[in-house]
């Protein structure tokens, strides 16, 4: 079986498949349409966000078996159609679940002990105690909203806080010891946090907007390492000034690029130096799940994948 790698990942990928009789070539940087023009001569094809695997380009994938995406969603493929085609599609969201979890909670704790307004003081000379006094995050409620493998990582984080976690999610049934599963009205009524989880889907892009936020009992703080698409910028500026939203950690932006490499499509929204002015604003560059750690973990759950599949096929 033949495999093509679209983006480069961890070393292991490839030297695992060599090792195990799969023909893998790599292209890194030829056009999508360069690329359609020669897929049909591959069994197999890893990306993961270089470009979108839509209608067109699965039509030219005439011998595809699977699509291998290293990392957790499969936006950037149209699902349905490569399903009505027979193409397997393999994710990765255990690989980095670990490291959301840990980003998440890195980020609220840095918002509430305002440690990056605090260091950018003390390296202007500044020594301000009380100013930069800071919150603690026992005898708070969290809210997570998507509750698979990131959800589930980030409520682990949490079992060392004297806290209570919620969660909300479209399917029943998933809430486990460490989150107690109840309505979105509910957790609307009670958290302290939001922390988001959820894949983007028609459901999900932006789900965050005035009408929600207005819908939360308390004034909360907002926690998003899921998909920039959920929450509407302009909403978000509005609740931060308005102090419905106490402080945000953002690690996603809805002006992000769907490749994920570049932050704008176009100039810097006006609305988007408001988050890059404010102190109780925490932003960072789709890193959540991009430590040294899950690259390994993304490229060996893909092999492992790869190999219970083409036994199916054996």
């Amino acid at each position: 079986m033949k495999i093509l790698h679209l983006d480069q990942n961890h070393a292991l990928l490839i030297e695992q498949l060599d090792l195990l009789g799969f023909t893998n070539d790599t292209d890194y940087t030829s056009s999508k349409q360069a690329i359609e023009g020669m897929i049909s001569e591959y069994d197999g094809l890893i990306i993961r966000s270089r470009f979108k695997i839509d209608k067109t380009f699965l039509n030219c994938a005439k011998n595809l078996k699977f699509i291998g995406r290293v990392g957790a969603g499969l936006e950037n493929i149209d699902c349905d159609y490569a399903t009505q085609k027979g193409v397997k599609l393999i994710a990765a969201p255990e690989g980095n679940s670990n490291a959301v979890g840990e980003h998440s909670l890195a980020m609220l704790l840095a918002l509430f002990n305002k440690l990056n307004k605090a260091d950018s003081e003390v390296r202007r000379g500044l020594w301000q105690r009380e100013e930069n006094r800071g919150l603690e995050l026992d005898g708070k409620t969290i809210g997570l909203i998507g509750y698979g493998n990131m959800g589930n990582a980030f409520s682990k984080k949490l079992r060392g806080f004297d806290v209570e976690v919620l969660c909300y999610d479209i399917k029943s049934d998933v809430g486990n010891d460490n989150a107690t599963q109840v309505s979105l009205q509910e957790l609307q009524e009670k958290v302290d946090v939001l922390s988001l989880h959820t894949p983007e889907t028609p459901l999900t892009i932006n789900m965050v907007d005035a009408s929600f936020i207005a819908g939360f009992k308390k004034s909360f703080w907002l926690i998003n390492t899921a998909r920039g698409k959920s929450v509407v910028t302009k909403d978000l500026v509005n609740a931060l000034k308005s102090g419905k939203i106490l402080g945000a950690g953002l690690d996603v932006l809805e002006y992000e690029k769907s490749s994920f490499e570049n932050l704008f499509t176009s100039k810097i929204p006006e609305v988007f130096t408001y988050l890059m002015a404010s102190e109780n604003v925490i932003l960072t560059p789709h890193v959540a799940g991009w430590t040294i750690e899950s690259k390994e973990k993304l490229a060996q759950t893909i092999v492992d994948k790869i190999i219970k599949e083409f036994e199916s096929y054996d």
